[in-house]
């Protein structure tokens, strides 16, 4: 028809274009237009054209009409022709008419609208006036003329629809018949089992109503009626209603009046009902947008009901948290009532949650998914019903996969049968088909899917099935990216589904378990990313949870508050039922309980082995958690100390990590995070991690007998060498070895630890407490120690060596420090060089020991030849010239286990293991058979002792030997010892003797061994100088750690040299003829053939004097600092080496007064300096017993043949006093000077940079002094001479006696240096005041001296303190000159060459000073070993004394003849002075304690004279206790005269009659002191 229609329109409107352009040609464009309707209507010339085309054709055409464009009387005539070409033309039109209608209404233009009516007027010939009024606006139809009012039309309508929809129909009461409705209740009840069915029944019931009138809206409500009561015929009713029904929106209708009948308080909707509704959706008879409408209650009101659940929920949650005291009665009461509430608030009806349940029940999961879309999240499952339909619908559609990929072997579960339902979801067949409907279920189900634990484990052994998958190789890039995308599906579904589902299932442990079987294939980020998740956000997320999170924590605070040692076990369980469910909640506030209070780390670590894997893998990232968290500061206030919660945290990391299997990777990686951002505090919890884990501790305060298993094997390391036997670590350090190896952080740990050592102090330390940031040092070096020493007993050789470069790629490319990098590297050497040599071995099977001994020799070059090349390129090729990389690789490659085997500790271990098993034996309590198991297990410890013993022995003799080899070629000496011995302290023993304690002892072994190899070019007595003579610098930059470590290195080297100097048979053995002990510096060359070379056994105990002294001197500087690091370092370095120090009896009191001043100054500022102090004296004077005056320690002889030896070689040139004397003022001269010359240079070089500047002046002494002349010697000697001619006269005026001396050398000095100086000399004074108690003793001895004077008067004794006086007059002038100091050395420096005539020279005179025994040489000794450091030193340095000249003879024999004159003229003044005295003494007694207590209130009770602390162990020190008494008075005595030099700095009015009574006094009391000292002998 709409073919014929086009053709028709086309055979008629064909000719009008020339109708019109014969009628007016000027109207091109009307024609146009209509020949494109022509057009148009030929589109729509076929078969598929609707009604909708020909509106939009008649639209066009009316609406150009509308607008001007065609002429009205054409457009009608076409309109006109075109009505007979449909019958429903008329009202196509009509439609066109009403839009028309709307839109010309609209317009503002009035000429379109009087277009639009003509139009409209034109076709009322051929539109019915009907259809018109139908459609048309009242307004229009009376512009038409088609009703007379517009406003009487609207009332008539709204009259005819109110009768017509709204107006009840008498005839359903009146005419129906009760027998129609009761037929066709009949007919809907029958039998339907037969071969009914609805078409047969429709017919039915369309006669019946046809029959009897019946209304067919009221046969559709029985209809659903009957099918509510017979729900279960479905495929009956559902095709008849189907059949029956003529619109969706009436059966909705009739089923929302349904719904509403039931919403009345006293009704509750049937479930039938609901199933007819959801069955009528699920079959689309009905839209769900029409009868959601129909149900109660509004969403509005389930959103406030929510609401106000969750405030509910935090308020129940508020009540638990907070501190209330009611009686346990009233808690319970409340408890139940909130139960009740919480089941009465429930809605008694909810009919969306209703047709939802249905919904789901039948499988219609599109419709549901509709209406859980409009609750709040979780709404509708947390309805147990609900969430019970939805489980069950989640069972059908995973059940097929489940049983392909997920039951686990030997399990055979129930078979579900699926839905008759063809609409419900698809069944999965593979993990793709999850993402289909499975995911988008589970998602809605959320923490309702505890209601279904089965369901729970399925879900969670799909998940099990996939990682296998997904864990497989061999997959393309495609089916790659699928998986990945289902793994984050899995891991969302985790997140929001099976933790929160945890949470609500009440200790299902189970569940716990299945779980962390899904879990563990996770890699660690992803479970703690988890973790995270469940911890802080999902319960916040649901009523139910803010209830349960709040219920948890209540409990969990019942339990921890009566955890005990005692109830470990029942409040184990307590905590471990509770953990199953929500474990994040529990241990977040036991950790924060532990944080507070650490007692709580034994119980609670123990109450821990009832939980699950998943528990402890939670209780892992809960640690780290809390150990992270930004809100806490890891230092305490005082920011001097770590916080306490942070070492409690570490210390439940290594016991909760060691006895229990958790993974450690996490946490692993959290310190090598921490490491990597330049932050070193969590090291701790390594340190204790693998303290309790491996059994190594790392501790600084062992034992010596602990010291001594630690230089045994691995077995005597465990049983002997630390303090708690932490017995079964192999599991657990297997455990913690496989988390470093399979996460890659064992070599990346060490280099962090080992840079982060100098980033704790240049970049972590920049605004933290001194002392902080050394025990962040300290902490950081420990747990590199203990780390690698782990690494090393654990991994075997193959993983170590592969894991580990080498030497030069760790120090160059990663930029580790030397000593870490052969820390880290010395296990692989051993490792190699032992596998290397059992491989010779097996070569030749049953060789001889020696060969063995070569075999070994060979494998330690074969190993470590690349070594040597490789250390090379770690320093500058300078050091090379005098250490060989041989000798450099050695040191740092051996240990302590190479050299030497501790046979005792072996012993005492083996002791003790017999001991216990007698213990055993003779313990009646104990069973048989935990006897037997106990013997059985020392018994093997014993032999495992026995034979590790056996091996260290064998090895020990292999590496011996092989050091024998390799010794001649260690040292070079291209330079000089001295520079030879700076290097090898500076690269070797100074590095490595404060990296451990083990490595102390080791340095100072090491040492020993080179001088008993008999090293050449290695000079012991310099190596042991230049360690006892500067510890100041090396003290002071050392962290408290490594003080104790230095100290212990002290303490060994003093222990050896102790023993050296406590017996000569010992020296003479050890040391008498090896080239150690030669005292000429030689770059090369010289093997120490002569005896004369060597230094004697008196002399050496001079030096080790000498060495205590400089001790001394230095631990009273650093005490009087006043600095905390130099207090603290010192205290400990002298409180380990106090085995050895101070032996010297004098010494021992200086250091006593100045700790004892420390305890008084520190008791309230810092006490823990005072702790440090007053240990230290305590202990010191518990060896007060074992020290020796100083004439004990090294013989001082005081009777000798003045004639028999030049003064010139004993004491120095113009000295012809007693040598003991002479001695005294040598080392004052010498050693004092030579001191004060370093200190002045003390404030910017440090201890390494002078010790090279040092050694590289010794060097131009002996480049030198090898080519000077006897002329030389001549010249020197005489310009000596005249600077002590001038220094005579200049020491007129100064104090006589050596210290006033020393003082105006310091006075002058301090002068030079300007204000500074001057501020320095009043508390260097005052340092050397006498201490009260010796003054006090000095009164009262001082009568008792008196007749000594007298009877000692006549043997020219007296006159020797005037030459003393003039000798030390002529040393401090003759140093202000050009060659000053060497003078005070005097022959010691002399360049002589080694001629014949000067070698026997040389020979001569020192057998003299061997006959007489002069301790000068001790002088000598002390001078040249601390000459060198010395600024003004450019000459040849020697211990002995060197030949003088005739000349120089000639004249010192001078001036001894000259002597006696003035003991003449002294002693006639010291007799008159001593009268004096006598007739004063009253007088000088109450003098002197007025002075005492002015000293007192100065310096402290207890501060000591700086004469006491220096210049007392160098001078003749008393050899009896008498002799210490007559001591004090002439210390008192000097000590007037310091005063009396103060006196005259400040007023110079007194000064000359003070200081000449104080000079005749002084003379007195040396003249006593003197007399004593010839009666003594020495022994």
């Amino acid at each position: 028809m709409t073919s014929g229609l086009c053709v028709l329109l086309w055979g008629r409107w064909r000719h009008l274009p020339s109708l019109l352009i014969g009628s007016k040609t000027g109207k091109n464009q009307e024609n146009t237009s209509l020949y494109s309707f022509v057009k148009i209507l030929q589109k729509k010339n076929d078969i598929d054209s609707t009604i909708k085309d020909i509106q939009a054709a008649l639209y066009e055409l009316c609406w150009n009409v509308v607008q001007g464009n065609f002429k009205l009387d054409l457009a009608a005539s076409v309109l006109s022709d075109m009505m007979d070409l449909r019958d429903d033309m008329a009202s196509i039109l009509a439609d066109v008419f009403c839009i028309l209608d709307i839109e010309t209404s609209s317009l503002e233009e009035k000429i379109k609208r009087d277009h639009y009516t003509q139009l409209v007027g034109a076709c009322l010939f051929f539109v019915p006036d009907a259809i018109l009024k139908e459609r048309l606006d009242p307004e229009t139809l009376e512009s038409l003329g088609l009703i007379k009012q517009a406003h009487q039309f609207n009332q008539k309508i709204v009259k005819i629809k109110t009768k017509l929809f709204y107006k009840q129909q008498k005839f359903n009461l009146l005419r129906e018949e009760n027998e129609g409705y009761a037929k066709l209740i009949t007919e809907l009840g029958q039998d339907l089992s037969g071969s009914i069915t609805g078409h047969v029944v429709l017919e039915s019931i369309k006669s019946l109503i046809g029959c009897f009138n019946l209304d067919p809206n009221r046969v559709l409500d029985i209809i659903l009626e009957v099918y509510e009561c017979r729900s279960d015929q479905d495929q009956f009713f559902l095709p008849l209603i189907k059949s029956y029904m003529c619109e969706p929106l009436t059966l909705c209708h009739i089923l929302g009046f349904k719904f509403k009948f039931n919403q009345e308080p006293s009704e509750e909707t049937p479930t039938s009902l609901y199933h007819i509704a959801a069955a009528l959706l699920h079959h689309n008879l009905i839209e769900l947008e029409d009868l959601y409408v129909h149900l109660m209650p509004l969403d509005a009101s389930i959103v406030e009901e929510h609401k106000r659940e969750i405030t509910e929920a935090k308020q129940i949650a508020r009540k638990l948290t907070m501190v209330v005291v009611p009686s346990e009665k009233t808690e319970d009461k409340e408890r139940e009532k909130e139960k009740e509430e919480e089941k009465n608030d429930k809605p008694p009806d909810n009919q969306k949650l209703g047709l939802l349940e249905a919904l789901l029940r039948i499988g219609d999961w599109h419709h549901a998914q509709s209406i859980m879309d409009q609750m709040p999240a979780f709404y509708a499952t947390s309805h147990k019903a609900i969430a019970l339909a939805l489980c069950q619908l989640l069972h059908l559609t995973v059940e097929p996969l489940y049983r392909r990929a997920g039951v686990p072997k030997g399990a055979k579960g129930c078979v579900l049968r699926p839905l008759r339902n063809k609409r419900a979801p698809r069944p999965a067949e593979t993990f793709e088909d999850l993402r289909r409907d499975a995911f988008s279920m589970l998602c809605y189900l959320g923490p309702h899917l505890s209601h279904d634990p089965i369901l729970f484990a399925k879900i969670v052994r799909l998940g099990k099935g996939f990682m296998k998958e997904y864990q497989s190789e061999g997959r393309n890039d495609s089916v790659r990216d699928n998986m990945d995308t289902l793994l984050s599906c899995f891991l969302s579904i985790a997140d929001q589904v099976l933790l929160p589902s945890l949470s609500l299932m009440e200790c299902n442990a189970c569940m716990s378990e299945e779980l962390w079987g899904l879990f563990k294939l996770f890699p660690y980020q992803h479970r703690y990313r988890l973790y995270g998740q469940w911890k802080n956000e999902t319960y916040t997320s649901h009523p139910l949870l803010v209830k349960v999170k709040a219920q948890t924590v209540d409990r969990a605070k019942y339990i921890m508050k009566r955890l005990t040692k005692e109830n470990v076990k029942p409040s184990g369980r307590q905590i471990g039922k509770l953990s199953h469910s929500n474990p994040t909640i529990l241990f977040d506030y036991i950790l924060s309980q532990i944080q507070w209070y650490d007692n709580l780390i034994g119980p609670v670590v123990d109450s821990l082995k009832y939980l699950t894997s998943l528990n402890y893998d939670v209780m892992a990232y809960c640690i780290i958690e809390a150990l992270a968290n930004p809100e806490k500061e890891k230092m305490k206030h005082d920011d001097t100390t770590i916080s306490s919660w942070l070492q409690s945290l570490a210390s439940l990391c290594g016991a909760v990590f060691r006895k229990y299997p958790i993974e450690l990777a996490g946490l692993l990686q959290y310190v090598t995070n921490t490491l990597k951002a330049g932050k070193s505090f969590d090291l701790l919890i390594l340190k204790e991690v693998v303290q309790k884990m491996a059994g190594i501790e790392i501790t600084d305060e062992m034992t010596s007998e602990q010291m001594e298993a630690m230089t045994g094997g691995e077995q005597l390391k465990a049983e002997g060498g630390y303090f708690g036997q932490i017995r079964n670590t192999k599991k657990s350090s297997q455990r913690l070895k496989d988390a470093l190896l399979d996460h890659e952080l064992a070599l990346p740990l060490c280099l962090l630890m080992a840079q982060q050592r100098n980033g704790v102090v240049f970049q972590e330390g920049g605004e933290k407490h001194l002392k902080l940031v050394g025990k962040l040092y300290d902490q950081c070096h420990d747990t590199l120690v203990q780390f690698g020493g782990f690494l090393a007993s654990n991994l075997s050789t193959e993983d170590y060596i592969k894991r580990v470069p080498s030497i030069d790629i760790l120090c160059n490319q990663f930029h580790t420090p030397h000593d870490a990098a052969f820390f880290l590297s010395r296990p692989m050497y051993g490792h190699q060089i032992l596998s290397k040599y059992d491989e010779l071995k097996k070569a030749e099977k049953g060789s001889r020991q020696q060969q063995k001994v070569h075999k070994y020799v060979a494998a330690c070059e074969l190993v470590m030849s690349p070594v040597h090349e490789a250390v090379v390129s770690l320093h500058p090729p300078r050091v090379w010239e005098d250490l060989r990389p041989q000798f450099y690789a050695t040191f740092w490659s051996l240990t302590m286990y190479d050299l030497a085997v501790p046979h005792h500790a072996y012993d005492r271990e083996v002791k003790k293991l017999q001991a216990q098993v007698k213990a055993i034996e003779e313990n009646p309590d104990v069973p048989l058979n935990k006897k037997k198991k106990e013997k059985e297990r020392c018994s093997a410890l014993q032999d495992k002792l026995q034979e590790e013993e056996k091996k260290q022995l064998e090895h020990v003799q292999r590496v011996l030997h092989r050091l024998k080899l390799e010794k001649d070629n260690w040292l070079l000496a291209k330079s000089t010892k001295n520079e030879t011995i700076t290097k090898f302290l500076q690269l070797c023993l100074f590095p490595r003797c404060i990296f451990s304690a083990i490595d102390a002892v080791y340095c100072a072994r090491f040492v020993e061994l080179v001088h008993q190899q008999k090293t050449s070019n290695f000079c012991t007595l310099l190596c042991y100088d230049r360690v006892f003579s500067d510890i100041i610098y090396t003290v002071a930059s050392c962290t408290e750690n490594e003080s104790r470590r230095y100290g212990r290195f002290l303490c060994c080297m003093l222990e050896t040299v102790t023993r050296w100097h406590s017996d000569r048979a010992v020296y003479e053995k050890e040391c008498g003829n090896y080239p150690g002990f030669l005292t000429i510096f030689r770059a090369t060359g010289f093997d120490g053939g002569n005896k004369a070379d060597q230094l004697d056994y008196e002399n050496f105990r001079h030096v080790v004097h000498k060495w205590h002294y400089k001790l001394t001197k230095a631990s009273v500087h650093c005490l009087e600092t006043g600095e905390y690091t130099h207090i603290r370092n010192i205290l400990i370095v002298l409180t380990k080496i106090l085995p050895c120090y101070p032996k010297v009896l004098n010494l021992g009191q200086a250091l006593e007064c100045r700790v004892h001043k420390i305890c008084l100054e520190e008791k309230e500022k810092r006490p823990d300096l005072y702790a440090l102090a007053m240990g230290y004296s305590g202990q010191l004077k518990g060896r007060k017993a074992h020290m020796v005056p100083e004439n004990e320690f090294h013989h001082k002889e005081q009777t000798i043949v003045r004639s028999a030896t030049p003064a010139s070689q004993q004491n120095g040139p113009g000295n012809t006093t007693k040598p003991a004397t002479n001695a005294s003022k040598t080392e004052e001269g010498g050693m004092e000077d030579a001191d004060r010359s370093k200190e002045k240079s003390q404030g910017t070089a440090k201890p390494m940079n002078k010790a090279n500047s040092t050694a590289a002046k010794v060097t131009t002494s002996n480049g030198n002094g090898a080519t000077n002349s006897t002329k030389a010697i001549k010249e020197r000697d005489e310009k000596e001479k005249s600077g002590k001619e001038k220094k005579e006269k200049k020491d007129k005026t100064a104090g006589s006696t050596p210290e006033t001396k020393g003082d105006g050398r310091r006075d002058k000095q301090r002068d030079d240096r300007g204000a500074g100086g001057k501020e320095e000399r009043a508390p260097r004074e005052g340092k050397e005041k006498t201490p009260k108690a010796d003054r006090d003793k000095q009164k009262a001895e001082e009568k008792s001296g008196k007749e000594d004077n007298k009877t000692k008067a006549g043997n020219g004794e007296p006159s020797e303190p005037s030459r003393e006086r003039e000798t030390g007059a002529k040393e401090p002038k003759s140093k202000e000159k050009g060659g000053d100091r060497s003078a005070v050395s005097g022959s010691l420096k002399s360049p002589v060459p080694r001629s014949e005539s000067a070698e026997s020279e040389r020979d001569h005179k020192r057998r003299k000073i061997d006959t007489h025994s002069s301790p000068s040489h001790s002088s000598s000794v002390k001078d040249i070993i601390n000459e060198p450091k010395d600024s003004a030193s450019k000459h040849h340095i020697s211990y002995i004394s060197v030949a003088r000249s005739k000349s120089r003879e000639r004249e010192l024999d001078k001036k001894e003849c000259e002597i006696p004159r003035g003991r003449s003229k002294e002693k006639k003044t010291e007799d008159k002075d001593r009268k004096d005295r006598k007739r004063d003494h009253l007088t000088a007694d109450r003098e002197m304690s007025l002075e005492s207590k002015r000293r007192k209130d100065e310096n402290g009770t207890n501060s000591t004279t700086k004469h006491s602390q220096s210049v007392s162990p160098l001078s003749d020190s008393p050899v009896s206790t008498d002799k210490e008494k007559t001591k004090r008075p002439k210390s008192s005595s000097k000590e007037k005269g310091e005063s009396a030099k103060l006196e005259r700095n400040s007023s110079g009015g007194k000064k000359e009659s003070r200081h000449d009574k104080e000079k005749s006094d002084k003379k007195d009391k040396r003249d006593s002191s003197g007399g004593k000292e010839e009666k003594k002998q020495y022994p």
